[in-house]
């Protein structure tokens, strides 16, 4: 355990690593230094989070929503995880609407990005995806 404690402080390079390697399609880094973020903080919900984007990334839905709802279940207020978790679900055939409603609720986010993602994830389904109208859709702003 003390060789775990020297690296505490470092606990969030850890994370932020992994989310640069995910960016730079760096799968074996990106895995290990989410899985190190774990071993520091077990608790946090920052590196399920980044698991899922890395699963996000590679249209490996069922993981990537897996991993969102790991997060969100020890932070259920995560707007970040909400979007993510919308935006993998939108994708899977069977469940668009119910990723599309998830993102009309964190339209609403006071956090400025958050609120950005859910706009253009929705435009995004919008175009590519949706085949049939949406019953969400009036409610859109």
């Amino acid at each position: 355990m003390d060789v775990l404690h020297q690296y505490s402080d470092d606990y969030i390079l850890f994370v932020e690593c992994g989310f640069i390697a995910v960016n730079q399609a760096d799968e074996d880094s990106a895995k290990k230094l989410f899985k190190a973020a774990i071993l520091l903080q077990p608790d946090n919900f920052l590196p399920l989070v980044g698991l899922g984007y890395l699963h996000l990334h590679k249209l490996e839905l069922g993981d990537s929503i897996s991993y969102f709802e790991k997060a969100l279940k020890k932070d259920p207020n995560n707007e970040m995880a909400k979007t993510l978790l919308g935006i993998a679900t939108s994708m899977t055939i069977d469940k668009v609407h119910k990723g599309e409603k998830m993102l009309v609720e964190t339209q609403n986010s006071t956090e400025k990005e958050i609120k950005k993602l859910s706009t253009t994830a929705l435009d995004f389904i919008d175009k590519f995806i949706k085949k049939e109208p949406s019953p969400v859709q009036g409610k859109r702003k």
